[in-house]
């Protein structure tokens, strides 16, 4: 493919390649919003509770979280 043919593409993948780059955070939720796939949100965010509770459930605050229970 020469320069002719698509300059505007070269152009703007350049300036998004050199522009700020979006966390992990930011990435997701592009995703989420680009491909409508909002039922993968409430998925990720209870796996990221219940791995939250598992770290802090062998933490000094194991006592604190057991009695929630």
């Amino acid at each position: 493919m020469s320069e002719d043919e698509n300059p505007k593409g070269d152009d703007e993948f350049l300036a998004r390649a050199s522009g700020k780059q979006r966390g992990l955070v930011a990435e997701f939720i592009g995703f989420l919003k680009a491909n409508k796939k909002w039922w993968l949100a409430p998925i990720i965010i209870s796996i990221l509770l219940l791995g939250l509770l598992v770290v802090l459930g062998g933490t000094a605050a194991a006592p604190f979280i057991y009695t929630l229970f």
